[in-house]
């Protein structure tokens, strides 16, 4: 099969991110949608109940979920946990949340902006001259990082370089191998720049939050994932959130099945592996109730203070995003504005949305990733999986009752197929799919 493309999309624009199928453009709805969300008085929890129920018939293994919407929430399940025991998934359970883990990267580094240690517009030279010496360590600065216009490639396929070679292989072959942030940051450094620094639009890179977390070491004097515990994930009250220390996750979780667009056939399980590849870029576990909790917390000023938050959702465009310092901003038209990330591991994906004022709130995670099949061109093809997340996410955040809101039984298959084919991330803005050679791809 011709993958022209294909590992670009993979990994070009965030390995660490889900297809972000949930980006709808600004001509798919109103001109103007409202500032806020549209006000509601309750959720409909059987219409939650039978849209994530359709992500799981429409070929999902197992989805699981947690919505709030003011006082009120609402948590459900659908499908399995492990496809050879048929064990269901929970509502409850641990998961990898990919580079949501940069929201809580750059939480941290901006209560460091908070307390003198670290400036936005220094260069990151001044803080890490060995690190990044010469004219890049110079022009980046800390805020061109945390919202990826520092135009520094990617390291994953350095990090796996067998997908250099069109093949899957090192995904087994590095399951156990544990990795230092340091060498990340080379192999992103090594990669070609995808610009100037500071150039609009920005080009999301992993690399980036590799470095912030190597920043954040520097400044406070302590592990990365140690501070982000401590000042971060304790501070906003997550009780099952955790950077793991081991390849194995501790507590109830799903298995996490990795399809690579049907190049892993049947899709593999990867819910044990070594993180040390992700670090403060995507190496988070959380639940989705969690996530929910700290976007809250964070939205409603109990984190960073209100400069702080107002920097963190100053946006600029970045590979088809509204994207801030770890986190980006999503009109659902006709409903309104949501702050949140998302974000993908092998096997395992994770989205979390949340209105400005933290009342209306969407965490979703799926164990199967890439299940999408691909063209003559490499290009991956819209799958009903899609349209059900879709029209999931939207019934979560929009008001059924809302003439205007996308998902209250309004929005046909037909419609949010078009809207998600205009958004899915890597096709048109990545930066490795020039550099790659491309083949056949082997299993």
């Amino acid at each position: 099969m011709r993958i022209a493309r294909l590992l670009g999309t993979v990994l070009g624009t965030t390995l660490l991110t889900t297809t972000a199928v949930l980006t709808a453009p600004a001509h798919a709805g109103p001109a103007a949608p409202p500032a806020g969300p549209v006000d509601r008085t309750s959720l409909d929890r059987s219409a939650l109940r039978d849209s994530l129920d359709a992500i799981h018939e429409a070929g999902m293994y197992g989805v699981f979920s947690s919505v709030r919407d003011g006082g009120e929430r609402w948590a459900g399940a659908s499908g399995v946990a492990d496809v050879e025991t048929g064990r269901p998934v929970t509502p409850g359970m641990r998961h990898r949340v990919g580079s949501i883990s940069k929201t809580f990267t750059s939480v941290a580094l901006l209560q460091q902006v908070e307390r003198g240690r670290v400036r936005l517009d220094a260069p990151i030279g001044d803080y890490l001259p060995d690190l990044i010496p010469g004219e890049r360590g110079r022009q980046i600065t800390v805020r061109m990082l945390l919202n990826h216009t520092s135009h520094i490639g990617d390291y994953v396929v350095g990090a796996f370089p067998s997908l250099a070679e069109g093949s899957t292989a090192s995904l087994d072959e590095e399951r156990f191998r544990s990795i230092r942030p340091g060498e990340l940051v080379r192999l992103g450094l090594a990669a070609p720049a995808t610009g100037r620094p500071g150039e609009l639009p920005g080009s999301y890179s992993n690399t980036n939050y590799v470095i912030a977390g190597l920043l954040l070491e520097k400044v406070t004097g302590q592990d990365a994932g140690k501070y982000i515990t401590r000042k971060v994930i304790d501070r906003a009250g997550l009780r099952h959130t955790s950077f793991p220390r081991t390849p194995y996750i501790k507590g109830p979780h799903p298995r996490m099945y990795e399809s690579f667009y049907g190049l892993i056939d049947p899709p593999r399980d990867y819910s044990v592996y070594d993180m040390s590849w992700a670090y403060t870029a995507g190496a988070v576990v959380s639940t989705t109730d969690d996530l929910n909790r700290f976007y809250r917390a964070l939205l409603g000023g109990k984190l960073i203070g209100k400069a702080a938050l107002d920097e963190m959702t100053r946006t600029v465009p970045v590979s088809g995003l509204d994207y801030g310092l770890g986190i980006y901003s999503l009109e659902l038209p006709g409903c309104g504005r949501f702050w949140g990330h998302d974000g993908a591991v092998f096997g395992a994906g994770m989205t979390a949305l949340s209105s400005r004022d933290g009342k209306r709130q969407v965490a979703l995670a799926q164990n199967l990733m890439k299940y999408q099949s691909v063209d003559e061109n490499g290009r991956p093809k819209p799958h009903a999986i899609d349209n059900a997340l879709y029209a999931y996410v939207v019934r979560a955040l929009c008001p059924a009752d809302s003439a205007s809101a996308p998902g209250a039984g309004l929005v046909s298959p037909e419609d949010a197929r078009g809207r998600l084919s205009k958004r899915l991330p890597g096709i048109d803005h990545s930066q490795l799919t020039s550099s790659l050679k491309f083949g056949q791809l082997s299993h």
